[in-house]
């Protein structure tokens, strides 16, 4: 990793388990920023909050039949983080692009859902096969909010003009603007809504979702925590009503965690607006997605055999 002077060092180590980086398989990295935050700020102080609620829940998936305390987990701490988004993106880039050039599986804890776009971009070498799937209530399409282009409502269509991945698919849409439909329209951008979802099932959307994602080599997911709905997760920067329920994002979201998911993220989270049950949420979803990652990884392993 030369990257390290990048990073401030955390009494916390999320989940507490902390191999070496050399042994790691997979590197979880805080990135403490929401200065272009809209409504309600303090995602800055989620990646901690989450770290605190992963040394307080259990470890055992019984989704994927997998102990997180089986894992490689090397956690680098938070990132340096500068009041410029851009600076901030560029440097979240270089250390995406050290952890996946030692065949490493990144984990990133926001921070508002901005920094998104740094870490996809850090795959920039794999865009042309990857898809990026963004479970949120937003599309964050826009082209500019409140003067500004960059920002967690414009990020996602950054992405897709400056990255320009294979693919976008968001999941449990509810929150839009005409201008984000039409724009999702053009780009041939798939979304998927809460109202979809509990009309066909969240069987049939994550069979649909895995079916879709099958023919992308690479697939990089991000959970924005709002995609729940605010009575599990209150504790979020941009709250909105009719949200999934978190054994369905659960569901649909481990029904895609399979081996060619190169990396994955969960921000929004902004501690400071309920009592803790925000970030156990989020600690029991990346959980979830790394043992189920884990169990892929084993099994394409012992198919090998």
């Amino acid at each position: 990793m030369s990257h390290r002077d990048l990073f401030v060092s955390q009494s916390n180590v999320f989940s507490g388990l902390q191999k070496p980086f050399a042994e790691a398989d997979y590197v979880i990295l805080g990135v403490p920023f929401d200065v272009t935050s809209t409504y309600r700020t303090g995602a800055r102080f989620g990646p901690n909050a989450i770290r605190q609620a992963s040394l307080n829940i259990e470890t055992f998936s019984f989704r994927a039949g997998v102990d997180v305390e089986d894992l490689k987990l090397h956690d680098l701490g938070d990132l340096h983080v500068s009041a410029d988004a851009g600076k901030t993106l560029e440097k979240t880039v270089l250390v995406i692009e050290d952890i996946v050039g030692a065949r490493k599986t990144p984990v990133i804890i926001g921070g508002e859902h901005t920094v998104t776009l740094g870490a996809v971009k850090g795959f920039a070498r794999k865009a042309s096969q990857m898809a990026v799937v963004s479970f949120d209530a937003h599309l964050d399409l826009r082209n500019e909010f409140m003067g500004l282009r960059l920002s967690h409502t414009t990020f996602m269509r950054r992405a897709n003009e400056e990255l320009k991945p294979a693919k976008i698919m968001e999941v449990g849409t509810r929150a839009v603007c005409k201008e984000e439909l039409a724009y999702a329209k053009k780009a041939g951008i798939e979304f998927f809504t809460t109202h979809q979802i509990r009309k066909e099932g969240t069987e049939k959307t994550a069979k649909k979702l895995k079916e879709k994602l099958a023919k992308y080599k690479h697939v990089y997911v991000s959970v924005d925590m709002d995609v729940l709905d605010p009575a599990y997760a209150p504790a979020v920067q941009n709250p909105e009503p009719e949200g999934l329920e978190p054994h369905v994002l659960g569901d649909i979201l481990c029904e895609i965690c399979s081996r060619n998911v190169v990396g994955f993220d969960v921000v929004e989270v902004a501690p400071n607006y309920d009592f803790g049950v925000s970030a156990v949420q989020a600690a029991k979803i990346i959980f979830e997605a790394l043992c189920f990652l884990e169990r892929s990884r084993k099994d394409v392993a012992e198919r090998k055999r």
